[in-house]
C-alpha cells in the first residue's frame, strides 16, 4: 500500500498509536516498535542518505541506535505540518539531550507507515525544542 492510498486516521487512533510508539521508544523496545510499523514501513533521515524499508531493516537500524546511544529516552509529543511527531531525548549525564525530531505517518489501522527523522539543529530551532530535559 503506497502512502497516497491512506485515508486520514482519526485523532484517537493517531494519539493512541503515537503514545504506544513513544512509550516503546523510551525504553528501547525494538520488538514493540517493529510491531507498530507496517510491513513496508519507511524510515528516512534527510539530508543523510539513510533510507530503510520494511520491518526487518527498521528494527536493525533501531537496534544499532539503541546500542550506540543507550536504552533510556524521553519523548516530547508535538506535531509538524499537521502530522504527529515527537522529539526524542536520550539519557545523558546532565539529564536528557535532544537527539532527533521524528515525524510519523499513522495509518487508519493504527500503524506507522513512515518515519522521517531529523537531527538538524535548524529543525530543532524551528520547533523551539530545548536542548536538554531534566532527569
Amino acid at each position: 500500500m503506497g502512502e497516497g492510498s491512506f485515508t486520514e486516521p482519526t485523532d484517537s487512533v493517531v494519539r493512541a498509536t503515537v503514545d504506544r510508539y513513544v512509550r516503546a521508544f523510551e525504553v528501547a523496545d525494538v520488538d514493540g516498535l517493529v510491531r507498530l510499523v507496517t510491513a513496508d514501513a519507511v524510515l528516512e533521515m534527510p539530508p543523510v542518505p539513510l533510507w530503510y524499508r520494511g520491518r526487518a531493516s527498521y528494527g536493525s537500524f533501531l537496534r544499532r541506535v539503541f546500542a550506540m546511544r543507550g536504552e533510556t529516552w524521553r519523548g516530547v509529543r508535538l506535531s509538524a505540518n499537521t502530522q504527529p511527531a515527537f522529539a526524542a531525548y536520550v539519557r545523558t549525564e546532565e539529564g536528557f539531550g535532544l537527539h532527533t525530531l521524528q515525524v510519523l505517518t499513522v495509518t487508519p489501522a493504527g500503524t506507522i507507515a513512515h518515519n522521517v527523522v531529523y537531527q538538524d539543529p535548524a529543525v530543532f530551532a524551528a520547533f523551539a525544542l530545548p536542548a536538554t530535559l531534566t532527569a
